[in-house]
């Protein structure tokens, strides 16, 4: 099979290579781009885990081929964080909040919740419950999770950088 050339800009930084057609976003993240922070649960979009954020929308990386991604800016839990290493306003909620036991689904609500904030920066619980439908948790039963966007959603709106 022929490999096709793709340029992404991840966390800010560009990456460029080939790849097969068939190679995921997602496949690509981890094994091309050494970024591992993005998990792969289901492989079908419906856990969530590996959510990010194409130019500032949450998607499916399992659901994102590659190539599809050539050109565009991919933003991953590992770029939510400030450059300086400080956690985001949804990062430091869902540590405060205890929003997170395994942490095997955290990185795709992290994600999920920042794209969320970005688009209702006040939400209320039914829009968060909404909003967060498509990411599955076995560990936590949601509630700190609710919490913790209701959390990250007031350092927002008090001045903090999403």
């Amino acid at each position: 099979m022929h490999e096709l050339p793709v340029a992404v800009s991840v966390n800010g930084r560009p990456y460029r290579g080939t790849v097969e057609p068939r190679v995921t976003l997602a496949d690509h993240l981890r094994e091309n781009c050494g970024l591992t922070g993005t998990h792969l649960g289901c492989e079908h979009g419906a856990c969530g885990a590996c959510t990010v954020l194409l130019d500032g929308q949450a998607v499916r990386s399992c659901l994102v081929l590659a190539v599809q991604a050539d050109g565009r800016e991919v933003t991953t839990v590992e770029g939510i964080a400030s450059g300086e290493g400080e956690l985001s306003p949804v990062q430091a909620a869902m540590r405060e909040c205890h929003g997170l036991q395994c942490g095997f689904c955290t990185p795709g609500f992290v994600t999920s919740i920042t794209a969320l904030l970005a688009d209702n920066p006040d939400p209320s619980d039914e829009e968060i419950r909404e909003g967060l439908s498509g990411n599955f948790c076995r560990c936590t039963g949601y509630q700190g999770i609710v919490n913790a966007v209701k959390r990250a959603a007031e350092r927002i709106n008090e001045g903090a950088a999403p």
